[in-house]
């Protein structure tokens, strides 16, 4: 027992000089300002050798990583940027009202991405039938449609410096393409007036590039561009959500797209289904604006290739061959209805819960 207890007293007493030794060697530390400078350098030095190693680790991946392009889903907030030899500028002048100007924006952001040209932000064009004031950033967010686009083509608020004296300077080259122009066209007639010039105003936007024939990727960009990068400002947004909020309160409800207003009436020739008098009335408005077609249209033959509005009458028979319901709410969404008195009765008749900011 006594061995025992004298083996227990050995043991402590090297214990307690083992200890005894890490707190000098520590004191020794302490009390070596340079000691303890070279050391914090060594962490340091090292930290920073070890995340630049992960940088050129995490670089060298992303070049391997294929990002898709026209994708409508991105793991960041936005896109990685597209770099590519700037052929130019391209101004745009979007006309008609607003889904013919939306549609036109999509356009010409596949046809600046075809040619690498830069585009710049759109400025409505407001000395049209609707002598609309609104502007692209009064109605779109504009910060949204440049970061979400960047990486398929370079989009600019407004021209560079060195470029906007020029533009100032002297007239912009400007042009009319045309009507559902192949990319060819854009390719052989319009490329080189835009590396000729540098700088080029599209006056025109409106159905100016072809809906059929075109590579896959332009026509998902056409898509992304209209569904994904045009988004509403936050005022118009919330408008939006509050009359959504408002029909469904009572119940299923649907959206009518009803294209049936003097202008568009005007525009086509589609007369068919007006007694005289409004017809020479039509008439009369499609040959007092500049720009419209001022010539006889064969509005019966124009009507049987189906390039005619339907008539609120034929929009009634439309919904009721479908079998919708006549309680369905129906939201009116669109200008002021031509002879709207007689030519809704039908429509209203069938399905009697119509809305609008105004009553028929």
């Amino acid at each position: 027992m006594s061995e025992f207890v004298d083996k227990i007293e050995v043991n402590e007493t090297a214990i307690g000089g083992i200890k005894a030794e890490k707190m000098k060697t520590i004191a020794a530390r302490q009390g070596s300002p340079l000691a303890c400078i070279k050391f914090w350098v060594v962490v340091i030095s090292t930290m920073l050798l070890i995340l630049w190693v992960c940088a050129m680790q995490l670089a060298t991946l992303d070049d391997k990583i294929m990002v898709p392009k026209s994708a409508f889903y991105f793991p960041n907030s936005f896109p990685p940027q597209r770099v590519y030899k700037n052929n130019g500028y391209l101004i745009i002048s979007p006309n008609g009202g607003l889904n013919q100007k939306r549609l036109g924006i999509c356009d010409m952001v596949a046809i600046a991405t075809y040619l690498n040209v830069t585009l710049i932000v759109p400025k409505f064009a407001n000395g049209t039938y609707w002598n609309d004031t609104s502007t692209f950033a009064g109605i779109f967010n504009v910060n949204h449609f440049i970061t979400s686009l960047r990486d398929e083509v370079r989009i600019l608020k407004e021209l560079p410096p060195e470029q906007m004296r020029k533009a100032e300077s002297e007239p912009l080259y400007y042009m009319f393409p045309l009507s559902f122009a192949s990319l060819e066209y854009y390719y052989q007639r319009v490329l080189p007036r835009i590396q000729k010039h540098e700088i080029l105003l599209f006056s025109q936007t409106d159905a100016r590039l072809a809906n059929n024939g075109l590579p896959e990727e332009l026509q998902k960009l056409r898509c992304r561009v209209n569904y994904k990068s045009l988004r509403f400002t936050q005022p118009i947004e919330e408008t939006g959500r509050k009359i959504v909020t408002v029909l469904r309160e009572k119940g299923p409800f649907l959206v009518l797209h009803l294209r049936y207003e003097k202008d568009v009436l005007a525009f086509t020739g589609c007369i068919e289904g007006l007694t005289k008098e409004e017809a020479a009335e039509v008439n009369e408005m499609r040959y007092s604006h500049d720009g419209w077609m001022h010539k006889p249209i064969d509005s019966k033959r124009k009507r049987e290739r189906g390039s005619c509005p339907l008539t609120p009458e034929e929009t009634a028979l439309v919904f009721q061959a479908l079998g919708i319901d006549r309680n369905t709410t129906i939201y009116i969404a669109a200008g002021e209805i031509y002879k709207k008195e007689k030519r809704m009765a039908d429509l209203a008749a069938a399905y009697p819960n119509l809305v609008r900011n105004r009553p028929y």
